[in-house]
């Protein structure tokens, strides 16, 4: 539904919409191979579509990961450019240099998922008549491969993100309280999309990373999967950023706003920004003109 507003109703033609198409397309491909992970836990964390099916679901669900973090923080350093600097941006803020931005970001993404594919991602254990996707890896190219690549795209694409975020963030914030036009309502909105951003860093992203090193550190070197569970309950956590991506369009687009409130039957003043701060200047005016006193000079 978001992708069908998008190129219908909001058509792209600003650059937060651009990153949003980009970031439900993400999420699509992340919904598109979850059922196949929801067989997998209902089944007793036994997979059953191959080796090559495990890793393209890793991959997809690494790549959603990464993708919608790179996404988030451009439409925070949108918003942040528009906000603190509305008229030096209007050169940076195309349409054109968006698209350019979500190529990288994809091609980023799609690259970081390459060491995913080319290595064996499932794991048979005879015991208990289970083979197992991603959970667990060899000793060896655990220590040699895993844990410097998974340390490494946390710190690039969870990390720094969360800086670069919380920063935009903060200043997007500041330069609104100093506003004299809109500045509560835009604040306040501003203030519940950074509060959506930083919950979907803290919340989804960070846990799964950090859980699975520490879970992979204590089965290979202790020999104790005690954090099996937690593992598996904070990826799949993880998942619930498709749920909250909605919030960030309703949140970054005032446009998205109106969409919604028409879908809910509301009415909301939709005229263009500068068009309401005209006339709150021309009303301002006119109570100017009315409260003053006329000054005569005499001689």
């Amino acid at each position: 539904m978001a992708i069908v507003m998008f190129l219908v109703k909001m058509k792209v033609r600003k650059p937060a919409v651009v990153f949003m198409l980009n970031l439900a397309s993400a999420d699509v491909l992340l919904i598109s191979v979850l059922p196949f992970y929801i067989v997998y836990r209902f089944s007793g964390s036994h997979w059953l579509f191959g080796e090559g099916m495990c890793r393209f679901f890793m991959a997809a669900y690494y790549c959603n990961m990464y993708c919608s973090s790179l996404l988030m923080t451009s439409i925070s350093v949108d918003r942040f450019l528009a906000v603190v600097y509305p008229l030096r941006s209007l050169a940076w803020r195309t349409v054109k240099r968006a698209w350019l931005v979500c190529g990288v970001i994809w091609v980023i993404s799609l690259a970081s998922t390459v060491p995913v594919l080319i290595n064996e991602q499932t794991w048979a254990i005879p015991a208990l008549d289970l083979t197992t996707c991603f959970d667990f890896q060899k000793v060896e190219l655990y220590l040699n491969f895993y844990l410097p690549y998974i340390s490494s795209a946390f710190s690039l694409f969870i990390f720094l993100p969360l800086l670069i975020t919380t920063f935009c963030y903060i200043g997007i914030i500041r330069s609104l309280s100093r506003s004299q036009f809109d500045g509560t309502r835009k604040r306040s909105r501003a203030i519940c999309l950074s509060v959506v951003v930083l919950c979907m860093f803290v919340l989804c992203f960070g846990p799964t990373n950090v859980i699975y090193i520490i879970h992979l550190v204590r089965t290979m070197v202790y020999d104790d999967s005690s954090m099996y569970i937690p593992y598996i309950v904070s990826s799949r956590i993880s998942s619930i950023n498709c749920c909250l991506d909605p919030l960030i369009y309703y949140f970054a687009s005032s446009q998205c706003q109106r969409y919604v409130c028409s879908l809910l039957g509301r009415k909301k003043d939709y005229r263009p920004p500068v068009e309401q701060m005209l006339e709150r200047v021309h009303k301002d005016q006119q109570q100017e003109s009315t409260h003053s006193t006329p000054i005569t000079g005499s001689g």
